[in-house]
């Protein structure tokens, strides 16, 4: 593993002599936008694995993407390897139909601290979720960014992560009931605890979201990348792409439904992923929303 085949990896190719958040965040940048949040192996009879020299393979070497667990451990290792002060912490994810945070600790996400400033980086969410700047851990602040406006809340040692987000204008009106859409303006995305983390303490977490008939992830085949103004995904056979404020606050989302034929074909035209193993698309109707 090494720092120079990552960085051609995101095309990252700026200064690395400072750690300062502009550095920090174009890292990161370059990471979503050249990275997919992606659940494919699963639905490829692959087997996703916490080994951080085979997450490195996966994403650098055949470039792939991967969910939290991969995206977010890999980014820790470089940014470590960099000399930031990180922490892994954990978080429980906002179930939006049931209006509860999960029971169990799913989402890995990353500390950094810099000159006694806290920052949250997560690029393991994807989609309209998908934070574009490291947030600054401060309770009750809006933080606007290019997807919305983002917030912490703290609570008795608990952060709450949630977005504000605009109108969104879907032309193809077949699809403006879809359940893919968020229909809400406000959005609770996940709650966490400062308590440090290993990678160890999500093993369970990555066996059962990868094999349990229950899991989000083994009833949508999920691939999602970060674009210069937007993001588009591609859930089961429905491919959508979404432009941030295409006009004042609303967001413009296209949808297409995909024949078995064209799902690989747009995986690699649209997400540069080239699968080694046939992908079986899957899409039941879920709490997932884009």
């Amino acid at each position: 593993m090494n720092l120079e085949e990552y960085f051609a990896r995101t095309g990252y190719k700026g200064s690395l002599e400072k750690r300062d958040l502009a550095t920090l965040t174009a890292i990161f940048q370059h990471h979503i936008r050249a990275v997919p949040f992606e659940n494919l192996s699963i639905h490829c009879g692959e087997t996703i694995t916490l080994d951080l020299a085979q997450v490195y393979a996966k994403i650098v070497k055949k470039r792939r993407g991967g969910w939290c667990m991969e995206n977010n451990q890999l980014l820790s290792w470089v940014l470590k390897t960099l000399g930031y002060n990180t922490t892994i912490l954990g978080a429980y994810v906002y179930n939006p139909q049931l209006n509860v945070y999960a029971t169990h600790m799913t989402h890995l996400i990353v500390k950094v601290v810099m000159e006694d400033t806290a920052y949250i980086v997560d690029a393991g969410f994807g989609v309209s979720y998908q934070m574009w700047q490291p947030m600054e851990l401060v309770s009750g602040k809006d933080q606007p960014q290019t997807p919305g406006i983002f917030r912490f809340t703290e609570d008795n040692g608990i952060w709450y992560y949630e977005k504000i987000r605009r109108k969104q204008y879907i032309p193809n009106q077949s699809f403006s009931n879809s359940d893919l859409l968020e229909k809400r303006d406000r959005r609770n995305i996940y709650l966490f605890s400062l308590e440090p983390r290993t990678v160890e303490d999500f093993q369970f977490q990555c066996s059962y979201l990868q094999t349990s008939p229950e899991s989000l992830f083994t009833k949508k085949s999920i691939c999602t990348l970060q674009t210069a103004d937007g993001f588009r995904a591609l859930i089961g056979w429905t491919l959508s792409e979404t432009t941030y404020n295409y006009k004042e606050d609303m967001d413009l989302v296209e949808f297409a439904t995909l024949a078995d034929d064209e799902v690989e074909k747009t995986l690699q035209e649209k997400f540069s992923i080239c699968l080694e193993n046939k992908l079986v698309p899957v899409n039941i109707k879920g709490i997932y929303t884009i």
